[in-house]
């Protein structure tokens, strides 16, 4: 994904793939509600003309196996959704009276209350599962951010361009509208900081980022080296976009690279 860059010692850097990310998240959120509301009915329908021979109890595995289907989806209403319908079909479809939404027999009471509860706890495991997976490989691509990072400053490459390609990476973790670096100075300086410990404060309050997102119209994120203060990332926020406590963590050690790359005399 490109990252436009201007200006280098003032270096700004913009996420302009920030809306096509929500609207993928929003598509696949529409595409796994529509999946949970059309796939139980077209599977239990399509299970008609074998439920004699395969009876009630097989036809309800077989709906669960359509709600563990739609949760890969990793959208945990969508599961519920799925789940419910499911249940909902299964009486309308496969119990006395059919076609209607009455259960007159017993067992097939009990098998509906199992398909749903079951369906719901399965559901619920993979949406987890597929939550765990992608937190894993999210957590993996920031490990090999900062090495690539930490990479280029080893090299002895020129402190701008590390400068800009940090506030790149910063402005991607974070979901930032913006992100540009200047140099140190203890006066004009945002109002909002993330802390080194990653806590962000506002003036002399924590804030709840995890929730909340980043506070104000711009937050400070300062670069030091050699046991100073040698500049700050300042960053425009998403309104209302949390940011979990690893990420900032990660932000902190990338513009700690900035800072090396800063403090480290350069060969003529």
């Amino acid at each position: 994904m490109s990252v436009k860059t201007t200006r280098i010692r003032g270096v700004r850097a913009r996420r302009p793939a920030y809306n096509e990310n929500v609207s993928r998240d929003q598509q696949i959120t529409a595409v796994a509600l529509a999946a949970a509301i059309g796939a139980p009915i077209a599977a239990a329908a399509a299970l008609i003309p074998v439920q004699s021979q395969i009876g009630n109890t097989n036809v309800a595995l077989v709906l669960v196996v359509v709600v563990v289907a739609v949760a890969t989806l990793g959208r945990q209403l969508a599961a519920a959704v799925a789940a419910l319908s499911a249940a909902a079909w299964f009486d309308f479809f496969h119990t006395q009276p059919h076609y209607s939404f009455t259960i007159n027999a017993h067992d097939d009471v009990v098998t509906a209350c199992v398909l749903l509860v079951v369906g719901l706890v399965v559901g619920e495991l993979a949406v987890r599962s597929r939550r765990h997976k992608a937190a894993a490989v999210d957590g993996s691509n920031d490990i090999a951010r900062i090495h690539a990072i930490a990479e280029l400053a080893a090299s002895g490459e020129e402190p701008d361009f590390v400068i800009m390609a940090v506030a790149g990476e910063i402005t991607q973790i974070l979901a930032l509208r913006d992100c540009r670096y200047e140099p140190y100075s203890p006066v004009d300086r945002p109002s909002a900081r993330i802390e080194r410990n990653g806590e962000v404060t506002l003036g002399q309050f924590r804030w709840g980022v995890d929730t909340m997102g980043l506070p104000t119209k711009q937050v400070e994120l300062l670069v030091d080296g050699g046991g100073r203060h040698l500049g700050r990332f300042v960053l425009t926020p998403t309104p209302g976009q949390p940011i979990p406590f690893d990420k900032r963590l990660v932000a902190i050690a990338l513009a700690d690279q900035v800072g090396a790359a800063l403090a480290t005399p350069q060969s003529v």
